[in-house]
């Protein structure tokens, strides 16, 4: 890396997931900067307020000294270039992912071309996982230990027997 290169990971992330922290840990590895950009939301109901998911990713990704946790409102477009980024990181864990990934990617290239899209593939143990299905297990069980966390899953065990949907 000649330059530093700032990339951002954004979601939901209701709630980070194995997969998740696979993909940022890997984007450590590759860029000297990865921010994970936890959206406001508005298309969706979460389970957690903005405020907790990005608390619970500080939490998890503490270990991670190039990695930072942000909140953000509006255009991821606004978002990446505040934070002055060169790259958009994305997973795909699927044909399906990869579809709706590549017309966000385009997208996002007509809003700001100065900025490219790496689609990074999850690692074998965690592809699977995703976060409606972690939040479907919580509340049914309480085996959602193994796609998330430790702190994580405290707070989706507290969540779940608050009676939180």
């Amino acid at each position: 890396m000649n330059q530093p290169v700032t990339a951002i990971y954004a979601g939901t992330f209701d709630p980070l997931t194995l997969g998740h922290e696979d993909l940022v840990r890997r984007g450590a590895r590759l860029f000297s900067d990865v921010v994970v950009a936890v959206a406001a939301a508005h298309h969706k109901t979460t389970l957690f307020s903005q405020a907790e998911r990005v608390a619970m990713a500080q939490e998890a990704l503490a270990d991670q000294p190039r990695v930072r946790v942000l909140g953000f409102d509006g255009l991821l477009r606004d978002f990446v270039r505040a934070q002055g980024a060169q790259v958009v990181l994305r997973g795909v864990r699927s044909a399906t992912d990869f579809d709706y990934e590549t017309q966000l990617a385009g997208m996002n290239r007509q809003l700001m071309p100065e900025v490219d899209t790496v689609f990074m593939w999850p690692s074998d143990g965690v592809q699977y996982i995703s976060s409606t299905l972690v939040r479907e297990i919580a509340r049914l069980s309480s085996d959602a230990h193994r796609f998330v966390s430790p702190t994580v899953h405290a707070r989706l065990l507290q969540a779940t027997a608050a009676g939180r949907k």
